[in-house]
Order: C-alpha cells, then sequence, then structure tokens
C-alpha cells in the first residue's frame, strides 16, 4: 500500500522521537549524576515521562488521520446507497 507523506513523516518522527527519548534521558542521566544518583534518577524520570507525552501527541495524530480518512471512505459509501435509494 502506497504511503503518502503525511504518514511518512509521521513515522519518521516517531522513530527519531524513540532516539532522542533513550540519548536524551543517558544525557540527562550524565549531566545530573553529579549531584547525586538519587537526583539523576528522579531527573531522568521526569524527562522520559514530559518525553513520552510528545510522542503520544504523534501517535494521536496518525490515529486522527486515520479516522478521518475511515469517516471519508464511509461517507462516499453511504452516498452511494442514498443515491440509490432516492432514485
Amino acid at each position: 500500500m502506497q504511503k503518502d507523506s503525511f504518514e511518512r513523516i509521521i513515522h519518521f518522527l516517531l522513530g527519531a522521537s524513540w532516539g532522542i527519548i533513550f540519548f536524551g534521558a543517558l544525557f540527562t542521566f550524565n549531566i545530573f549524576i553529579t549531584f547525586g544518583l538519587f537526583l539523576a534518577l528522579v531527573a531522568t524520570i521526569f524527562f522520559i515521562i514530559f518525553s513520552l507525552f510528545f510522542l503520544l501527541a504523534l501517535d494521536a495524530f496518525r490515529v486522527n488521520r486515520e479516522r478521518l480518512e475511515e469517516a471519508k471512505k464511509q461517507t462516499k459509501i453511504l452516498e452511494k446507497i442514498y443515491a440509490k435509494h432516492t432514485k
């Protein structure tokens, strides 16, 4: 099935987001480890939670786009049924 440019961009951004979350968590941990292990773990967990919200937002864009495409298909089918029964 041919993917449109919107899907390609969203999938690229989803993959890049996972990489940013992983390396960002590692970077955050390395920055805050100088202040103590507990603070480093807390800061890293906050970073991961904050980043996962952005990941969920990207996934919501994808789901809403799929819902819109499905609604368009259903509308076309309903228009055909309506046209068939109103003749």
